[in-house]
């Protein structure tokens, strides 16, 4: 019976808790997670409070491995981290400005029904938290990215992400998940070691660098994809432009299922060989890895691989002759 009655006395100052500080007492707090790396799905059967938070920072980091460029991002990482909700779930979403940067910055949500995405409530000056709760109304794959100020300068330097909004049975099962997203980068001469961004790279359209997952090499060697032979793979893509269409395209696979423009809830695309990503938007593709080796990523619009734009999936496992082989 005491047992019982410390329970009841530990539910009510958890209750009484979370409303004092606003925040819903059974609430989820979402895991983020950074490229490739992808959120494990909501293992839950209804609907729930979901708590994003991010910060803005700006820092110094590698572009290329001799470029260092100054980024402006979500997380600390460019792309920013990727979150993960279902359909109907309310999403209250925290937006801090770390104290160290030197602009005001908002977050523009793809997946918000609203004016502005959510822009207009989350613009902050550096020090500052703001905060929105919006409904996850659309299953899909959704882009975010700053849209404060001039809004070129903060996307060209960084500020963009994913947000997974599964349907309410949420996804078929894969061996494998990753996230990966392009980017056009428009980098000026470095100024004491450090490039920035140059708005008449951005007026022509014409980028110094496209790259995945926020560098040149963001998918090679080391940062590589990995799988097995006979695993399906999953990969969530975003394309943030900001001006160009991703043509994208793994050299020596055939996607399986395409959700087209990341929407989950129409019938997908089979058997497709490449696959146009917008500027500002995402997809869906899965596949199924039927012979180990190297399968390169790229952006089929091919001159941008001399930009940056490849990566890597490297497959392990037994040959499969069935499939492919040298000779007869």
């Amino acid at each position: 019976m005491a047992i019982f009655k410390r329970k009841w006395n530990f539910l009510i100052l958890f209750l009484i808790a979370g409303f004092l500080n606003g925040t819903p007492a059974f609430a989820e707090v979402a895991k983020l997670t950074t490229a490739p790396d992808v959120p494990p799905s909501p293992k839950r059967s209804k609907a729930e409070t979901v708590i994003i938070h991010l910060q803005a920072k700006e820092y110094v980091g590698n572009l290329t491995k001799d470029v260092k460029y100054g980024f402006w991002s979500f997380g600390g990482t460019v792309p920013g981290p990727m979150a993960r909700a279902r359909v109907g779930d309310s999403i209250e979403f925290h937006l801090s400005n770390a104290k160290e940067n030197t602009q005001p910055h908002n977050i523009d949500i793809h997946a918000v029904n609203g004016p502005g995405g959510g822009a207009s409530f989350t613009t902050v000056d550096p020090g500052q938290e703001k905060i929105f709760t919006f409904k996850a109304k659309a299953a899909g794959l959704f882009i975010y990215h700053c849209a404060a100020g001039s809004i070129v300068d903060h996307i060209s330097n960084g500020m963009y992400g994913l947000v997974l909004v599964e349907p309410a049975d949420g996804l078929p099962k894969v061996d494998r998940e990753y996230y990966v997203m392009e980017s056009e980068f428009f980098a000026s001469e470095p100024e004491n070691g450090v490039a920035s961004f140059d708005i008449q790279r951005g007026l022509d359209e014409h980028a110094s660098h496209v790259v995945f997952n926020g560098r040149e090499g963001g998918l090679m060697g080391a940062n590589a994809l990995r799988a097995k032979a006979g695993e399906t793979v999953r990969i969530y893509f975003g394309n943030i432009g900001p001006n160009s269409i991703s043509s994208f395209h793994i050299i020596g696979e055939i996607f399986d299922k395409v959700y087209n423009e990341g929407g989950i809830g129409g019938a997908a695309g089979k058997n497709i060989q490449t696959t146009l990503v917008p500027s500002a938007g995402a997809t869906i593709v899965e596949f199924k890895v039927d012979a180990p080796g190297t399968y390169a990523l790229v952006d089929h619009s091919i001159y941008r691989v001399a930009k940056g734009a490849i990566g890597h999936l490297v497959a392990e496992g037994d040959d499969n002759p069935k499939v492919i082989r040298q000779g007869k």
